[in-house]
């Protein structure tokens, strides 16, 4: 009798401590409160732009989430955030998820990510004047040459380990490495194809020749790294949207 007693208390306790958890999950708090926290930095075009004068934001990112709010039938609420927080505001509970952002092994150490639905890689820029001066990544590497790169970003990171020889200048947001160029405090910076690619229709700027893509990497969502019952309704509901063509016509909407 006692031995039964015993299992049942130990029992009791393991289904205590499941509930407890499960009633910690951001997801629970969404479905409670009727709201969807989401950190973004308002300065990833097209994927996330705010209009200073209104507040508010579009882009790839933004449609995203505000389909995924209405899948969870809450409103969504965008934070303003920036790379060098980006991650911090995920583990201090600031929002539930983030908008894209890409997946790396610092960030993994500290936060979970969603299923990738989108993928970039990067290449280096310069103002289209400036085109002739550069013939792949080596003419980039050397002193003199002053590349502009955002503080948190990955960009930071690859720009240091590509051009150790360069002037490397890190600028916090939100200022960006391409506003460095464009105001010719800088020769060189390095973003995504996707991010390159809106950039050139709208800016004097173009991919240094004879550069080939590098760092082809997954973009995601970054969530809380311990709350699994959230990392998996994210991760359903990013299969569940591929499955119906969502991600592809909102890629093909913003030009990805």
């Amino acid at each position: 009798m006692k031995r039964i007693l015993k299992a049942a208390a130990v029992a009791a306790v393991g289904l205590a401590l499941s509930g407890a958890a499960q009633a910690q999950s951001a997801l629970n708090e969404i479905l409670d409160t009727g709201v969807l926290k989401v950190g973004t930095t308002g300065d990833w075009n097209p994927m996330s732009l705010r209009d200073p004068a209104t507040n508010s934001y579009k882009g790839f990112d933004i449609d995203v989430m505000n389909e995924l709010a209405a899948d969870l039938g809450v409103k969504v609420e965008f934070v303003p955030t920036d790379w060098k927080t980006l991650v911090n505001g995920v583990v201090a509970g600031k929002y539930h998820l983030t908008g894209s952002a890409s997946i790396s092994p610092p960030r993994m150490k500290v936060a979970g990510f969603s299923e990738s639905y989108i993928s970039v890689e990067i290449f280096p820029f310069t103002l289209k004047e400036n085109a002739e001066k550069f013939n792949g990544y080596d003419s980039i590497n050397q002193p003199g040459v002053k590349v502009a790169t955002t503080l948190g970003t990955t960009f930071e990171k690859l720009a240091r380990e590509w051009f150790p020889n360069a002037d490397v200048k890190v600028v916090e947001a939100p200022a960006r490495g391409f506003q460095e160029v464009l105001a010719g405090r800088a020769d060189v910076f390095i973003t995504s194809n996707i991010e390159g690619s809106t950039l050139e229709k709208k800016f004097p700027i173009t991919r240094v020749p004879g550069t080939e893509p590098r760092a082809p990497t997954p973009i995601a969502m970054l969530l809380p790294q311990a709350d699994q019952v959230w990392i998996n309704y994210v991760n359903n509901w990013v299969k569940v949207k591929q499955a119906k063509g969502f991600f592809e016509a909102t890629k093909a909407k913003w030009g990805l």
